[in-house]
């Protein structure tokens, strides 16, 4: 799966949005494409195509929570020795994005009102 990085910078991407459904599980892809808007424009794409394969690595289309700093770092593995610095530069950067927008904490369906 490829993220298409956009070019807009018309809308705020860090609020985390909710799934279609409460209890729908978020998409990795869905975070990824919100923090490839909030990404410089010559990033984008370099950045794009890692995250996708992050993605296929955790089952495209993965759930958010199956990014965890562990996965994260066993796919990073996965990938070539030129390649293993920029993944984990991503990667901090991804994890904090996700951290401080609130999309791990939107992620989890807790305390669901009936």
């Amino acid at each position: 799966m490829a993220f298409a990085p956009s070019h807009s910078a018309d809308t705020d991407h860090r609020a985390a949005p909710q799934p279609a459904h409460p209890l729908a599980p978020m998409r990795l892809a869905q975070a990824a494409q919100a923090y490839l808007e909030s990404c410089p424009v010559g990033e984008r794409v370099r950045r794009a195509g890692l995250l996708a394969s992050l993605d296929e690595y955790l089952g495209a289309p993965a759930p958010l929570l199956a990014y965890t700093k562990l996965t994260g770092e066993a796919w990073r593995r996965t990938l070539p020795a030129a390649e293993q610095d920029d993944a984990g530069a991503l990667l901090y950067d991804f994890r904090a994005f996700l951290r401080d927008g609130g999309w791990l904490d939107a992620a989890r369906a807790v305390n669901l009102l009936d």
